[in-house]
């Protein structure tokens, strides 16, 4: 995406959307480590995927964690980039690790779970300070344990409609938890490289299980 010709050779697959793996003019969205490491000859992934519940509880971990973290940003900060060669705002960031869950919870309404469903950004003039994201962030925290505690299978078997085709639910929620994980972990690197400890990073442990990526930018 930052660079030109594999921008090039991204518009030419027809897509803007990474990560992706791709040869020739077949490609692979590679969200889902199974079907990455099936289009690359791999005899599976190797990971093992947390159980929905399990999931459900990283998701609150992580997500309490992005509350403590943007609550310790400086407001004026708000509007600088997340890192200078990313086009995306700190404030954006913050919305997005909780947008997050409110597109989860349209797709299990039924919407089709598009390459940008999870990219809105906020209606404009709002969510201007680290306490308006925290108290929106809070809004969906509510409204992500009101559908568990309503959830009649827990299997995670259920399918849903997505830009990669028909996936079970676990894959969408094992999504979810994980991408809001990067950026929380986005966050605490720009409190650190501000001079400011994050209160009560997260640990190895409390992100065990999830398939992450190394690198924090990617």
């Amino acid at each position: 995406m930052n660079d030109a010709a594999g921008l090039k050779r991204l518009l030419a697959l027809g897509t803007r959307k990474v990560p992706l793996v791709a040869q020739g003019t077949r490609y692979v969205f590679a969200e889902n480590v199974d079907r990455l490491a099936e289009f690359i000859g791999l005899g599976g992934s190797g990971h093992t995927p947390l159980s929905p519940e399990q999931l459900f509880h990283k998701w609150m971990l992580v997500w309490n964690a992005a509350l403590r973290y943007i609550r310790q940003l400086p407001n004026a900060q708000l509007k600088e980039r997340i890192i200078p060669n990313r086009d995306r705002a700190i404030r954006l960031t913050c919305h997005h690790i909780f947008f997050i869950g409110d597109a989860f919870l349209e797709t299990m309404q039924g919407t089709v779970y598009s390459e940008w469903h999870a990219q809105r950004e906020p209606e404009p003039g709002t969510l201007q300070t680290t306490e308006e994201i925290a108290q929106y962030g809070e809004g969906v925290m509510r409204r992500v344990q009101a559908w568990w505690q309503t959830l009649e299978d827990r299997s995670g078997r259920r399918p849903v409609n997505t830009y990669m085709g028909p996936q079970p639910m676990h894959f969408l929620f094992e999504r979810s938890v994980w991408h809001s994980a990067q950026h929380v972990r986005q966050i605490m690197a720009v409190l650190e490289r501000n001079g400011i400890e994050p209160e009560r990073p997260l640990t190895k442990e409390d992100l065990a299980g999830l398939p992450l990526p190394e690198r924090l930018w990617e």
